[in-house]
């Protein structure tokens, strides 16, 4: 049932369902938040700041006459999170220079005409060491073996079980601290995705859910803690940590990724 000032309905575990003229407005917002890391993929090297990678992220929302969702975000004051080497995620952009062989995490929420657009990807600053190649490659290839299990009828724990099984089998651990979401006219929405889990447990898959999947992958153990800051999660082993993220809404046969890069730049050695 649709409630009054809502273009959606909710299934029985108060999921929202979108119609399919809604898939294009995802769709837009999606690509402005891909095409802005495409971008700033030339900004990534030893010596640089993340705030001035920040301020890159701010000043092209702007120019695209978008909102960014997260300035102002309960009290964030950034375009985005830069999340470094060992912190998992929610990095605050500073002044401190990237060193050579740094690894980073840039996420991106733009709001295209209410519409959220919400990504991550890896970026790596001058040399890659094999240890954090593999880390990255894992990363990424378990958030698609996990996009492979969206479509209707399988459950939010087939996701979940996918990314764990196959990152344990690489013997890297899962973050279980934080989780993807729902989203489409509003940043964070249930069911929250988790990237651990039992086959067939949790809701079922449904036509029209819109969420992101975004796994988070750690070469030591998988416990976090969040510093004083209030936002910035780092590993407590201090191990090096990756993650990718992808928006997605689920099809009548399977999924559609509102994030895609045109450029084919969505892996940190797409060169």
């Amino acid at each position: 049932m649709i409630k009054q000032g809502e273009n959606f309905r909710r299934n029985r575990d108060g999921i929202r369902l979108f119609g399919e003229s809604d898939f294009a407005g995802m769709h837009r917002a999606g690509a402005l938040a891909s095409h802005i890391l495409d971008e700033i993929c030339e900004l990534v090297y030893p010596g640089q700041t993340t705030e001035v990678l920040d301020k890159f992220v701010e000043d092209k929302v702007k120019d695209a006459g978008a909102t960014s969702a997260t300035i102002g975000y309960r009290g964030y004051q950034h375009a985005s999170c830069i999340s470094i080497n060992h912190v998992v995620c929610h990095g605050i952009p500073s002044s401190k220079k990237l060193k050579d062989g740094d690894i980073l995490n840039i996420d991106v929420t733009v709001i295209v005409d209410g519409w959220y657009g919400d990504t991550s990807r890896m970026y790596v600053a001058g040399t890659l060491s094999r240890k954090v190649e593999r880390l990255i490659q894992v990363t990424h290839d378990s958030l698609f073996k996990a996009i492979e299990a969206v479509k209707p009828g399988n459950a939010f724990g087939d996701i979940g079980h996918a990314i764990q099984s196959y990152v344990e089998g690489e013997r890297m651990s899962v973050v279980r601290d934080f989780c993807g979401h729902g989203l489409g006219r509003v940043f964070h929405a249930p069911p929250n995705v988790l990237h651990y889990g039992r086959p067939g447990s949790g809701p079922v898959l449904e036509e029209g859910m819109f969420f992101t999947i975004e796994p988070m992958v750690n070469l030591g153990r998988p416990e976090t803690k969040v510093l004083a800051d209030d936002w910035t999660a780092v590993t407590r082993d201090k191990s090096l940590s990756a993650q990718f993220e992808h928006s997605i809404g689920v099809t009548a046969t399977g999924y559609e990724i509102f994030t895609v890069s045109q450029n084919n730049r969505f892996h940190p050695t797409y060169s």
